[in-house]
């Protein structure tokens, strides 16, 4: 990490001793072509996480349900022994089927044999923090979210989680969950074309909880994604930066985990949290989501 860089400055996670660097990175693209088997380059995997934690990243998002298995296992080659002060965040609640679908997976029986999942592949004794993955691939519902919850804070009192947030919730799910146990961490889709979460995003920042949205660059309408490409020509930036940095500007709370396969293209996201957005860039980013197909 050079002298400048900062990764976006750090948030400490609520109730915990883990501070990261705003910006992290995410592992799912590690895995083949969907998320499914191997990497197409094992070696160009392992380079991109030595190079991740070498600039100074110390949080790592990823799941055992990547692979499945191949995200975890790759992580652990390059990086175990893991260094000191580095987050590794997971994810349950779902597992791959027949042809790489996805399938809810969210049984005591199957949290608990996720969360071992992903203590052997990464060779760990305990997890710092693990994420239960609600919703489906239209977002999130309004189901309840108390016996899933209730399932994970007893494998914390085993022992096997230190501490745990929640994905592809709602805001009246996430107040469910934080009355059964502290939740210290919400990743949604979010990004400057979907702000659905604005008000969320508020009200987590109000209770200290860090927000991780993924999908920077997801479901963007011809008229917004050129609107973005428009801004990142103005600064001599890529439209991957200028929605990474947007996001670091949104809110003090919010995470980053852009992921990548490739070196370069890391170097490039971690870049992100240099990128000074002028008050007419910001003025345009504000308003995309209004912006109509």
């Amino acid at each position: 990490m050079t002298a400048t860089q900062n990764l976006g400055g750090t948030f400490t996670l609520p109730g915990t001793e883990i501070t990261v660097h705003r910006m992290g990175y995410g592992a799912m693209q590690l895995a083949g072509p969907h998320v499914w088997g191997p990497p197409r380059d094992h070696a160009a995997a392992l380079a991109v996480l030595r190079e991740a934690i070498a600039a100074g990243v110390n949080h790592i998002d990823t799941s055992d349900f990547y692979g499945p298995h191949v995200t975890n296992q790759i992580i652990g080659e390059a990086l175990h022994p893991y260094p000191a002060g580095l987050t590794i965040v997971t994810k349950i609640g779902y597992r791959r089927g027949e042809g790489g679908s996805w399938l809810p997976a969210k049984s005591v029986a199957e949290l608990e044999s996720a969360v071992r999942d992903n203590l052997h592949n990464l060779g760990l004794d305990v997890l710092d923090v693990v994420n239960l993955r609600f919703g489906g691939p239209a977002g999130p519902d309004d189901s309840s979210v108390a016996p899933e919850v209730e399932a994970l804070a007893g494998l914390q009192q085993k022992g096997l989680v230190r501490h745990f947030g929640l994905s592809t919730i709602t805001e009246k799910q996430y107040e469910e969950a934080r009355a059964i146990a502290p939740i210290v961490c919400v990743q949604n889709l979010y990004n400057v074309a979907h702000r659905e979460d604005d008000a969320f995003v508020e009200r987590l920042a109000k209770d200290g909880v860090a927000y991780v949205p993924y999908f920077p660059l997801g479901g963007f309408s011809p008229l917004q994604a050129g609107e973005l490409d428009e801004v990142a020509a103005q600064l001599g930036a890529t439209p991957m930066q200028v929605a990474l940095a947007w996001l670091l500007h949104r809110s003090p709370n919010i995470l980053l985990i852009p992921g990548t396969s490739s070196v370069g293209h890391l170097k490039e996201n971690l870049a992100a949290a240099e990128l000074k957005l002028t008050d007419e860039a910001l003025a345009t980013l504000d308003g995309i989501a209004a912006a109509k197909q």
